[in-house]
């Protein structure tokens, strides 16, 4: 079975991907490929630097991530340039990975996708388990967590396809407001109405 695992910022989504991965689920990680994808020496930074130039590149040859995001922060254009050279990269990726682990024989696999709903991806997996949380939750933890102003992390929210959307478009919802001990006995039972043994087993 593949896994989608979602939910909203500060919801506590790699929280649960931590728990999956304890329990021996081999978890592809939408936010590591999308690092792996534009390494040194990968087709897909060529591309970037044929674009947007030499600038974007650091001497020892990684991304200037702040330069590029500087350059695409208020042109429409150039973002959707760069999406189209990353989106594709990072979803071929996924796959890559998702089929490896199958081939080396893993049953289930789980594909950490903060924004699986944004990009469309659902269909990457045959279930999709979403961590949600109260509002009120996610503005304190995002705020405490980076420090932000309850503006700028309402603005953040907001960039966000609502919560309820996310748990409507869900085969199972974890809600992630209590202790790590409630968390995890959500997640155990959710594994267990869908018949998925640990992946140590």
């Amino acid at each position: 079975m593949i896994i989608g695992l979602t939910g909203s910022i500060a919801s506590g989504k790699s929280t649960v991907s931590k728990m999956l991965a304890d329990l021996g689920y081999p978890i592809v990680d939408a936010d590591v490929v999308a690092r792996q994808v534009v390494e040194p020496g990968t087709q897909t930074l060529k591309e970037i630097e044929a674009i947007f130039g030499t600038q974007v590149i650091l001497p020892d040859g990684t991304l200037h991530r702040s330069k590029l995001g500087q350059m695409i922060f208020n042109d429409p254009a150039s973002r959707q340039q760069l999406n189209a050279v990353i989106h594709p990269a990072i979803r071929k990726e996924l796959l890559r990975q998702r089929d490896a682990f199958l081939a080396e024989g893993h049953e289930t696999v789980v594909l950490d996708i903060p924004l699986l709903f944004e990009s469309k991806l659902l269909n990457f997996a045959e279930k999709i388990l979403v961590v949600s949380v109260t509002e009120e939750n996610q503005l304190n933890r995002l705020m405490e967590r980076n420090g932000l102003t309850e503006q700028e992390a309402l603005a953040r929210i907001g960039s966000q396809l609502p919560m309820a959307v996310k748990e409507a478009g869900a085969d199972a919802v974890i809600f992630n407001n209590g202790t790590l001990e409630e968390t995890r006995r959500q997640l155990l039972r959710v594994l267990e109405i869908w018949g998925l043994k640990s992946g140590k087993d």
